[in-house]
């Protein structure tokens, strides 16, 4: 068996198939991507992933894109403990009605601040002609790119996607006071907590944790997937934001 897994240590979605790597204790062979030196663009990965973004799967030669899809072929290729999935119908439809909540609603509305915060200095340092250029060369993330431009997304754009996270903290509370917690479904995780799991981790690292100040049960359910042992080998260190950026830890320190 082999498992090469092309990432980034900061990408979201390379989190959310780390953790299931490390929760089911497979061996992989990690290979990590510069985003901003463009290696998602580059040939020989779009042969892998004409997508050009990350993560991408190969298991024993056999290519497997998409970070939702990914996590459900790790489940169904090696189900041995822990079982992420539940095992009753009605449960395992919740659990995907809650990851394709996670990938419309907050995974989109996380990039936003995100890409104000932490990438926007290097956009800035481009000429126009370059940002153009490589947005254009991006399949998947163009027009979010061309909408943020060199200066940013507007104030409005900022207060969207504020809100999507602000739904998102209630959906989670919901869901984890209809099971009894502390995770969505229960005592145990599944995928659909793998799934919300990088977008509260950037939330927190980016002091955003407010917006669950009213919501103790999303704390605790933070808390919760820290506990978990994959969770160390997952955010290993350079896997958050401000690990990565220097100029985002100061600026987010110096508006606390």
């Amino acid at each position: 068996m082999a498992l090469i897994l092309h990432d980034a240590p900061q990408s979201t979605c390379s989190q959310r198939v780390r953790f299931v790597l490390n929760a089911k204790g497979l061996a992989f062979e990690e290979r990590r991507l510069d985003l901003f030196a463009g290696d998602q663009l580059k040939p020989e990965y779009l042969a892998l992933n004409p997508n050009g973004v990350v993560p991408t799967l190969v298991h024993d030669g056999a290519v497997v894109i998409d970070s939702s899809v990914i996590m459900e072929y790790l489940e169904e290729v090696f189900p041995q403990a822990p079982r992420l999935v539940p095992e009753d119908p009605v449960a395992r439809a919740t659990m995907r009605s809650l990851m394709r909540f996670a990938d419309e609603v907050p995974a989109p509305a996380i990039r936003v601040p995100s890409y104000n915060l932490a990438f926007l200095p290097h956009f800035q340092a481009m000429s126009e002609e370059a940002f153009r250029a490589m947005a254009e060369s991006k399949p998947l993330r163009r027009e979010f790119l061309l909408s943020m431009g060199r200066t940013g997304f507007p104030e409005a754009e900022m207060t969207l996607a504020l809100k999507k996270l602000g739904q998102t903290v209630v959906r989670m509370a919901d869901a984890i006071e209809r099971s009894g917690g502390p995770f969505l479904q229960g005592p145990a995780p599944t995928l659909a907590d793998i799934s919300v799991m990088p977008v509260i981790v950037r939330m927190d690292d980016i002091r955003l944790a407010h917006l669950w100040a009213d919501r103790p049960a999303v704390g605790a359910w933070l808390a919760a997937i820290r506990a978990q042992p994959a969770f160390r080998p997952t955010y290993y260190p350079g896997s958050l934001l401000t690990e990565k950026y220097p100029h985002l830890r100061e600026q987010l320190a110096a508006a606390c």
